[in-house]
């Protein structure tokens, strides 16, 4: 059986054809970079360092204040916290509750030179990741876990700038803060932030920016301490914080979600001053 003669054409086709695929074949990809996520968000300009033009918050703090209770957070598995200065100052019981009338004596050493101060116990939870060296931006997220009011609660804010917080009275300073618009709060919390005081702030990978220090409820303003603040404190100490991965990614969706989850794991605890 013969099969019929192609038309040259038909041949001369083919091989066209088959020429153009091998040469696109070995054609180098250029694909553009995949979008970003959805609900990124712009951010604005990049917060500078302190500098003597920044604009000033004055607090007047006594020499003796009633019941203290504040925040503290894990930085350290072998027993070290972080909080705010204000929250120990002076106290001669400070403890961490790890239960329902259950605490853990620290020991405290305050910097002198600004708001922050390192709590140590025997043993401690898992340490929160710091991104003390994270540039910081206009408009940027930050989420504060901790116990407002006494009680488990949190905030959300964004960053407006630096600030400098003049002390008066006990403990008389100076130091540049970070100023952060308060964005959300737990739902049916009314009122003052206080206690809130020593938490940290996270971004959005779950790292610490700063410690939780003050609120301006009339303008809606929290406070946090200067990223270079912590860092010296901590350096002035001779402690290290343990070094961990990004934490759990957070939103303004499921803040609260992963603040039960820190104070669950003792990763954000309550402080007591008890002989106040």
């Amino acid at each position: 059986m013969r099969f019929p003669r192609l038309p040259d054409w038909v041949v001369y086709a083919a091989i066209v054809v088959a020429v153009l695929f091998a040469a696109l074949g070995r054609d180098e990809r250029a694909d553009a970079p995949p979008p970003p996520p959805k609900g990124a968000e712009p951010l604005g300009e990049v917060v500078g360092p302190a500098s003597p033009f920044d604009p000033s918050v004055v607090v007047d703090v006594p020499a003796k204040t009633g019941p203290a209770a504040g925040t503290a957070f894990s930085i350290g598995r072998a027993g070290v916290w972080l909080t705010a200065r204000h929250v120990v100052d002076g106290c001669e019981k400070p403890v961490i509750v790890v239960g329902p009338g259950t605490g853990v004596a620290v020991t405290v050493r305050v910097d002198p030179k600004g708001e922050a101060a390192l709590l140590f116990t025997e043993g401690g939870a898992a340490p929160l990741p710091l991104g003390l060296g994270e540039p910081l931006r206009r408009g940027q997220r930050a989420f504060h876990p901790g116990f407002p009011q006494g009680e488990p609660g949190e905030a959300s804010s964004r960053l407006l700038g630096r600030e400098t917080l003049v002390v008066r009275g006990h403990g008389a300073r100076s130091e540049p803060v970070l100023v952060w618009a308060e964005t959300g709060r737990t739902e049916g919390l009314q009122g003052t932030l206080g206690g809130l005081s020593g938490a940290p702030a996270l971004d959005a990978q779950g790292r610490v920016l700063g410690v939780t220090i003050a609120e301006s409820p009339r303008r809606g303003r929290i406070y946090t301490t200067a990223p270079e603040i912590v860092t010296r404190t901590l350096l002035e100490s001779g402690r290290r914080a343990d070094a961990t991965d990004s934490g759990d990614p957070i939103t303004p969706s499921n803040y609260f979600i992963v603040s039960d989850d820190l104070r669950r794991e003792l990763q954000v605890a309550q402080v007591l001053c008890l002989d106040r």
